[in-house]
């Protein structure tokens, strides 16, 4: 058994979902051969999910959104780096109740690939996704050594919502290192930066912002690839315009400024955790997350998993906490069958609260079916 799955949000980390599988399907059977590759699709939870793999977790001091210090961790094996910017500049680094859409920054996120790059590496997946900003990548730019200046020539406030004072802009002090990397973007969203589809739009109201915020931020942003494009050339508006500009606020744009290449992230992260050498050892995959819905067939983690499991001739099925999939979407998916843990518990709250031993019931049951 090759366990294979994302976090149950709010419930169970990837770590902890393999764990408690591991443990139902043994009860199911004692002797089982279990193998656990926790996976990320680069949002929160990537560096945890490259650590169970085998990398070194290195923690540093970085600015969190709101500029307050925090702790934040890497992952590094040999010269490739996984980075995840929800670390320093996610949801969860914001004091308990408060959402600042307007003025968070990722200035941290920027200290982050510093430390990376300090480390030695070479090629930095950088795993966006689960951020408190909608700066586009404004803070990160300016840690690397960019310089956004006002009309008075002072940097311009933090957050999306200073860029609409941005009068200048100037690239040419970026970071040299920037330029010998290879820097991957991981997302599981193609938003582009601004407009109906754009970060402020889609994903504002997740961080706080009002309606106003929303028209605010997106004119700003959109200001903000302007000055840009007068500083660096066009290329500062295809990057607006293209796919994953407008992951986690928009510091996929600043990312594709940086010289990074989009791609899935959960398909980036199956090959930096060794997902094709494991799958060959196995005779079933375990996939999974918290909800498996529509937006799991558009990216996620447990969608990338049977794909990459069904090229390899193998057979997959999955755990979640609630299942909003008919059989027919499961199986164009690759997967053969869903164990949601409202079969064991039909009630929400007791599932959400109570996950992980009612996992491992699901887990046994899983055992039982396919092992016994």
């Amino acid at each position: 058994m090759l366990i294979a799955a994302d976090k149950f949000k709010g419930s169970l980390t990837a770590v902890q979902v393999a764990e408690r599988v591991t443990a139902g399907l043994r009860r199911a059977v004692p002797t089982a051969e279990v193998e656990a590759l926790p996976v990320a699709d680069g949002g929160d939870g990537t560096v945890d999910a490259a650590v169970a793999a085998g990398f070194e977790r290195r923690e540093v001091r970085v600015a969190g959104p709101l500029g307050d210090e925090v702790t934040a961790a890497f992952a590094l094996r040999g010269d490739t780096a996984v980075v995840e910017m929800a670390e320093a500049s996610g949801l969860q680094r914001l004091p308990a109740g408060v959402l600042a859409p307007l003025t968070a920054s990722t200035h941290g996120s920027g200290e982050l690939l510093r430390a990376a790059l300090d480390a030695g590496a070479r090629t930095i997946v950088f795993g966006v996704g689960g951020s408190a900003t909608t700066d586009g990548g404004a803070g990160m730019l300016t840690t690397l050594g960019a310089r956004l200046l006002d009309a008075d020539g002072e940097p311009v406030a933090p957050g999306g919502g200073g860029l609409a004072d941005l009068a200048t802009a100037d690239l040419s002090g970026l970071d040299p290192r920037l330029t010998e990397v290879d820097l991957v973007l991981a997302s599981d969203v193609d938003n582009p930066l601004t407009g109906p589809k754009g970060a402020p739009a889609v994903y504002g109201p997740q961080k706080g912002a009002s309606p106003d915020d929303v028209a605010t931020l997106d004119a700003a942003l959109a200001h903000y690839a302007k000055v840009l494009e007068a500083a660096v050339g066009p290329r500062a508006a295809e990057h607006a315009s293209a796919p994953g500009a407008g992951a986690a606020g928009g510091i996929g744009y600043g990312a594709l400024l940086l010289g990074a290449r989009f791609r899935a992230g959960i398909e980036v992260m199956l090959d930096v955790l060794g997902f094709a050498p494991a799958v060959e050892r196995a005779d079933l995959v375990i996939t999974g997350e918290g909800s498996l819905d529509e937006q799991t067939l558009h990216g996620k983690a447990p969608a990338g998993v049977a794909a990459a499991a069904r090229a390899a001739g193998k057979e997959v099925v999955a755990v979640c906490g609630r299942l909003a999939l008919a059989p027919e979407a499961l199986g164009r998916a690759g997967i053969r069958r869903a164990y949601p843990l409202t079969d064991e518990e039909p009630d929400v709250a007791v599932c959400i609260a109570d996950a992980g031993p009612i996992l491992e019931r699901v887990a046994e049951r899983i055992g039982r079916d396919f092992l016994v």
